[in-house]
């Protein structure tokens, strides 16, 4: 039936809107532009003052970019400010006293919304006049906004504080092309004024915005952007600007798209299937476009920020990672550490990762990636009663395939990253999975469907949250990670007001995923593990999460390089020592702080823009001054503790030379003494001392071998055979150096030539490095497709033997740049172990490097045939493809490797050491150690410099195997030599080998502590336990389900398995004999391929 409503003619013409036209209308609303002063920008406030009468400016600049605390600012010499005035130089301080007045009018009093704005274009922070830091400021429109206390409508003045760094978010460079900052950067105050905004506006403007973001990026044929597109211009048509009425009006219309629930946190209570969980973020680095002492400050602003985030919306989350960070401000901020202590009670600030900074995973040793969990799960658990279960490691690049067993036996499951993302040759093909470390252990690992760990709420970022996954058929949700980052700041509350507004429109119109707030990232994976049936649902990625960028990073501040390895195998050798001389002299003390305070910093400087030297010069100037530290202090420590043992640096009355092995295997080698008696000399060295072989037989002290005799059967030589042709021999191998480089290296006990016909090894090549974009990151594969290979050496004989020969090379790189090789061989000093120094060609180079662009490496071909070459990783190895086979194979066309990497077929195979190096490559049959890089940005010095380092070639028979593991250890780990009093080195050598190890030699003891919590060890921060004890990591090496015994001297009450965390476990039976005279418990213990056990072992 018809209505009668329905008119039966129709005089007025209605035309179908045109799509594009009225879609380009809908930027005019809100944006600036010729139209502004008609559309919404233009009553965005009722009323705005920066008059002296309201505002009054006073600043103290900070001399000599010091940077004091908020006591001290206070009394610094203040002056009068005004806006327009410009402050710097870069990395300067502006401390600036505010003083306000609220107008006295009804359009001020009124008003539930004050305002302060401040724009200086850098970063600062606002302080009450008790010094608690209330919010961070961030320029350039990012966080421009300090909402004034309302109770400052008295119209008496009231006093802050800003505190003002003049840098911008990301340092003193050009973000865009990450440069090397500007030491002459100033910041001009453009904006410092109390305002009134008007509520009405501000909700329409992100009204409007999320509408015209649905208009846009909808399905263009969807009613629901149709519709979207028609609320906006609705509303554009019902608004007046001399009419501020009509902006209630405008909101009913967007209401009518958003729904009615989009201004408070009851909009997410309509029960309705969530795909998308947001958590709020804020990513520090530690350091890198801007030194560590900028990092604590920023995380003050930052955090003060979300703390007042937390307190106005109900719904917000915070998830902080890295513990560092909250003990620098416990110690610099404590009233700002109170408040998020009672924000992380009441489950609103979450602390997230267990780690102690958002480490690198490449290089650090295993035992370092310990003691990151170790030490960051002790400070969480100790200020806030409970540890991290959730790896978070948004940033750093690439993933160790030992990760998730590290993660495991510290305590977390879950694993968040968002980096495989960036790959440049393959996409990776998962979202959320389980990843699995080379001892079965696995972790559930989910990586943002966005895409970004730094969201700013973007409706393409929401929808990309499902649009993105890669595993939808398991698993269909994610986690959306918003807030600024890298520089710091977090969410702000105009993202927390979208989210609100998304969530209305998913709830309300569709097509958009369903978002969700007021839960935790761990909650999330509470649910993801509630829906995947535990995660066995989900699918699997077994090894590294090798990241296909930033391979630079493996070579990029060798020196930085160089400190890592040095510092962590010299805190290694502290605590064996020290352990030990704890535990057999009562008037020794073990120093647990000290040593803590050092790991705190190898750990630091550990931070994924640190080590793998993406940071500007300013964080290395600082990173090897910490360096410096630690080699002294750690130095000082062992020196104290073997004194305890009754060792001495200098020699007295009946003392011998001995030096102190901490490794857990015997050891004999050649070692230039000093003030050496005949007896013990075999041969002259450098600095007046002369060379001894030393042997031990059995882990922990080695004396001089007297009456050495050489002969032929145990001499090294070299020889000029020809005008550029040289000759170093020993019963094991054969050596013809030919221009410089090694032209033949002959396995005399093999009978094989070593080297391909027509090549040559320690050979140096330049590669033209030019990467994209990341300078101080990148390497790119076309670097491969143009080198030069140096020649033009001049070479000399070194030292002539007759146990140690070399032959030195001397080559010019450039009119800037020269290196100098000494290849060396030595003698045969032992014939019972399998590998010793006679055994490989040792290299020491030393650079002198100057150049641009350029990265420096040097080959070793071999004449092997392998598909996959095996390379060093924490607490195992990894095996790599040599071929190029796939897209897959050919990203991986430069690699991480630790002490070694190792080209084998099944009876043979070519072992590269080195002392400092990370990256490496093997192509084909060549492998290629990387040396030094040379990109300018964001430190425009990188590597210039001297720089020494050590590598050496060992041929092999059969596989890669334990005895080589062991050689890179020995070469790795120095002998330290002191000297004994004949009476008493044999009970010290039965001190320093009290822990030893029977059985298969793929086991290897990598570390010995004392516990932390011991009744004369712990440091109060947990309860002490009523116990001595050493605490044992023991790994397998190769791959091999293993068995052996730990022979312990020391009298033992317990021994039992623990975590990482030394939570005990399983107790472990044992037996006790006598031996040699001595009581000698035996501890059985077993291991899996590649598994890392702890064993801790209480004493009587």
């Amino acid at each position: 039936m018809s209505s009668d409503s329905y008119p039966q003619l129709n005089n007025r013409p209605v035309a179908k809107k045109v799509r594009d036209i009225y879609k380009q209308r809908i930027d005019q609303f809100i944006n600036e532009g010729p139209y502004m002063p008609f559309n919404l920008p233009a009553v965005m406030d009722d009323a705005r003052v920066s008059d002296e009468q309201h505002v009054r400016l006073e600043v103290y600049s900070v001399p000599d970019l010091a940077r004091p605390p908020f006591k001290e600012a206070i009394n610094g010499k203040y002056r009068p400010a005004r806006k327009g005035e410009a402050f710097g130089p870069s990395w300067s301080t502006h401390w600036f006293r505010i003083n306000l007045r609220v107008p006295q009018e009804d359009v001020w009093l009124d008003n539930n919304m004050l305002e302060f704005h401040w724009e200086n274009h850098n970063e600062g922070c606002v302080y009450n006049t008790d010094g608690l830091p209330l919010q961070g400021l961030t320029g350039d429109d990012e966080r421009p906004v300090w909402p004034v206390p309302l109770e400052w409508k008295d119209g008496e003045w009231h006093t802050f504080y800003i505190e003002a760094s003049c840098n911008g978010m990301f340092g003193n460079g050009d973000r865009d092309q990450i440069q090397p900052p500007d030491p002459n950067r100033w910041f001009t105050l453009s904006n410092a004024d109390l305002v009134a905004p008007n509520p009405d506006a501000h909700a329409l403007y992100l009204d409007f915005g999320i509408i015209a973001d649905a208009a846009r990026e909808l399905d263009q044929d969807s009613w629901e952007s149709n519709v979207a597109l028609k609320v906006c211009n609705d509303v554009m048509n019902a608004f007046d600007p001399d009419d501020k009425s009509t902006l209630k009006r405008c909101r009913e219309i967007t209401k009518s798209y958003l729904g009615d629930a989009i201004d408070g946190p009851e909009v997410y209570e309509s029960g309705q299937r969530t795909f998308v969980y947001a958590i709020g973020h804020c990513h520090i680095d530690t350091a890198w476009l801007w030194p560590y002492a900028e990092t604590r400050r920023k995380t003050a602003r930052s955090w003060a920020s979300q703390v007042a985030l937390i307190r106005k919306y109900p719904e917000h989350r915070f998830a902080c990672s890295q513990a560092q960070q909250y003990k620098w401000l416990k110690a610099e901020y404590p009233s700002l550490f109170a408040e998020i202590k009672k924000e992380v009670k009441n489950g609103k600030f979450n602390f997230i990762g267990g780690s102690w900074v958002e480490n690198d995973t490449n290089m650090p040793a295993g035992e370092a990636l310990v003691r990151q969990m170790l030490l960051g799960q002790r400070f969480f658990e100790s200020n806030f009663g409970e540890r991290s279960v959730t790896y978070w490691l948004p940033d750093t690049f690439g993933y160790s395939p030992q990760v998730p067993q590290v993660c495991r036996g510290a305590g977390m499951s879950r694993f968040l990253t968002q980096k495989l993302s960036w790959n440049n040759i393959n996409l990776f093909p998962n979202s959320t999975f389980n990843w699995i470390a080379l001892d079965g252990s696995q972790v559930l690992c989910h990586m943002p469907p966005a895409n970004t760990y730094t969201s700013r709420v973007e409706f393409s970022e929401v929808s990309n949250s499902l649009k993105n996954h890669k595993n939808l058929a398991d698993n269909q949700t994610g986690l959306l990670v918003f807030g600024i980052g890298d520089g710091g700041g977090g969410p702000t509350a105009p993202m927390l007001e979208k989210l609100r507004r998304y969530r209305g429109l998913s709830d309300n119109v569709g097509l958009l995923p369903r978002v969700k707030m007021g839960h935790t990232a761990d909650e999330y994976f509470d649910e993801l593990e509630r829906t995947t049936n535990n995660g066995k649902d989900l699918v699997t990625w077994m090894g590294e999460l090798y990241f296909e960028l930033h391979r630079g990073t493996y070579t990029t501040q060798s020196d930085v390089k160089k400190g890592n390895r040095r510092s962590e195998i010299l805190l290694h050798d502290v605590e064996f020592i020290a352990s030990l001389a704890s535990l057999t002299n009562r008037n020794y003390k073990y120093p647990k702080e000290r040593i803590t305070d050092l790991w705190e910093i190898v750990c630091l400087n550990q931070f994924h823009d640190v080590l793998p030297g993406s940071g500007i010069e300013m964080v290395y100037d600082d990173a090897k001054i910490l360096y410096a530290e630690v080699a002294e202090k750690g130095a000082q420590l062992f020196k104290e503790a073997a004194a305890a043992l009754g060792l001495s640096e200098t020699s007295g009355s009946g003392s011998d030379p001995v030096a102190v092995n901490t490794l857990p295997w015997p050891r004999e080698e050649l070692i230039a003494l000093s003030n050496v008696n005949s007896k013990i000399a075999v041969q002259s060295a450098a600095d007046n001392k002369q060379y001894a072989v030393m042997k031990s037989t059995s882990n922990g002290l080695l004396k001089p071998v007297q009456g050495v005799r050489v002969n032929a059967a145990s001499s090294v030589s070299v020889t000029q055979v020809a005008d550029t042709v040289f000759v170093l021999e020993n019963p094991k191998l054969k050596v013809t150096i030919k221009d410089g480089v090694i032209s033949s290296l002959y396995d005399k006990s093999e009978e094989r030539e070593v080297l391909p016909e027509g090549t040559g090894s320690n050979q140096f090549v330049i590669f033209d490095d030019k990467p994209l974009y990341f300078q101080a990151w990148d390497t790119e594969v076309y670097s491969l497709d143009k080198r030069c290979y140096l020649s033009g050496a001049t070479v000399s004989i070194g030292e002539t033997g007759p146990l140690r020969a070399s032959v030195i090379v001397e080559q010019k790189i450039s009119d800037k740049s020269w290196l100098k090789s000494t290849i060396a061989l030595d003698g045969v000093i032992s014939a019972t172990e399998a590998i010793t120094s006679s055994s490989f060609v040792d290299i020491t180079t030393e650079v002198e490097w100057h150049e641009n662009h350029k990265f420096l490496k040097v080959e070793f071909p071999a004449e092997v045939h392998s598909d996959v070459a095996s390379y060093e990783t924490q607490f195992g190895l990894i095996k790599r493809p040599t071929h190029f086979n796939t897209s897959w194979d050919l990203a991986k066309f430069e690699v991480c490797c630790h002490k070694w990497a190792d080209l084998s077929e099944a009876t043979y195979g070519v072992t590269i050491m080195n002392d400092s190096k990370y990256g490496f490559a093997t192509h084909g049959n060549i492998q290629r150690l990387s040396l030094l890089r040379s990109p300018k940005a964001p430190d425009g010095h990188a590597d210039m410099g001297h720089h020494i380092m050590k590598y050496a070639i060992l041929p092999h028979s059969g596989p890669i195997n334990s005895d080589i593991v062991r050689a890179s250890y020995n070469y790795n780990y120095p002998l330290r030599t002191y000297y004994a009093a004949k009476n008493a080195a044999t009970s010290i050598k039965d001190i320093l080998s009290a822990v030893t190890v029977e059985g298969d030699t793929n086991i290897i003891v990598s570390n010995l502590k004392r516990g932390e919590d011991d009744v004369d060890v712990g440091l109060g921060d947990f309860p002490l336990k009523n116990e001595k004890s050493i605490i044992l990591r023991i790994y397998d090496s190769i791959g091999g389900r293993t068995k052996a015994t730990l022979s312990v001297t020391l009298p033992v009450l317990k021994a039992c398995y623990t975590n990482l965390l030394e939570d005990e476990k399983d107790e472990i039976n044992f037996t006790t004999a006598r031996i040699d005279g001595k009581t000698c418990t035996k501890i059985p213990i077993s291991v899996r391929p590649f598994e890392v056990s702890t064993v801790k072992i209480v004493l009587a």
